[in-house]
């Protein structure tokens, strides 16, 4: 299990051609401040309806101009009742793969592809079972778990129990949106002090049927102290650490 990817928190003032207000400029745009406090209530009332969400859905409604704001709900009231949790998700993981692009390389510490995770999820085949990723980020691997058995026309939710663990907090919160907007669910351990090098905050071992992760590649200096009680026989290390504090052999 390895170390889990990071990722800054998303600011929307930073987003290129997006611009930001504050409670000081035009009438109009403080009165979209207002407006836009509303759509945050109305993301806390959903959470409050959907405790796999708490935490978890947008509330800075109120940092867009009138212009962008106006335009934002006019395009999702657009969006038709019937359309299924899929095209949701599709959509989701296009504005996640956009945002990974513009974010270089710094992108791949919380998206991996979704055709390298597609392939991934075809060789490992994970039909039925408890399936984790330990170096969640996104989410990925999860949602391509899910359209594999949906493939084989089965329905993810009754057959995959899933859960992940992420250290950055931000990139906790886009995994479990990301399951959601896939009309999945999951126990996903993020942010504060969880690390999956030191931690194991799901007791995973000889607990799951699939392990699915896309972990940081050579992290150094891994403290292998915290690791001397997860050694022997039926446990994490069962064959002992390796000589070498880089993360690649654990």
């Amino acid at each position: 299990m390895m170390a889990s990817r990071g990722m800054g928190a998303i600011n929307p003032s930073k987003m290129p051609g997006k611009k930001v207000i504050h409670r000081k400029d035009k009438p109009q745009d403080v009165a979209m401040y207002a407006e836009g406090g509303k759509v945050n209530a109305a993301m806390r009332e959903v959470e409050k309806h959907n405790p796999q969400l708490a935490g978890v859905l947008p509330k800075t409604f109120n940092l867009f101009t009138g212009t962008l704001l106006k335009e934002l709900l006019k395009k999702i009231s657009e969006i038709p009742a019937t359309l299924d949790f899929d095209a949701f998700g599709r959509i989701y993981e296009y504005f996640l793969g956009e945002f990974a692009m513009s974010e270089g390389q710094g992108g791949g510490e919380f998206y991996t592809p979704a055709s390298i995770v597609q392939l991934l999820a075809q060789v490992i085949e994970p039909y039925h079972g408890r399936i984790l990723d330990p170096a969640c980020g996104s989410g990925g691997m999860f949602v391509q778990s899910a359209r594999f058995v949906a493939e084989h026309h089965k329905n993810p939710a009754a057959e995959l129990a899933i859960c992940g663990v992420e250290k950055t907090d931000e990139t906790g919160r886009l995994a479990r949106l990301n399951l959601a907007v896939h009309g999945l669910e999951g126990d996903i351990r993020h942010g504060g002090n969880v690390n999956s090098y030191y931690d194991d905050p799901h007791a995973a071992t000889g607990q799951f049927d699939f392990v699915l992760a896309n972990p940081p590649f050579n992290v150094n200096a891994v403290d292998k102290e915290r690791l001397k009680d997860m050694v022997g026989p039926g446990r994490r290390f069962p064959f002992g650490l390796p000589k070498t504090d880089n993360a690649n052999y654990l």
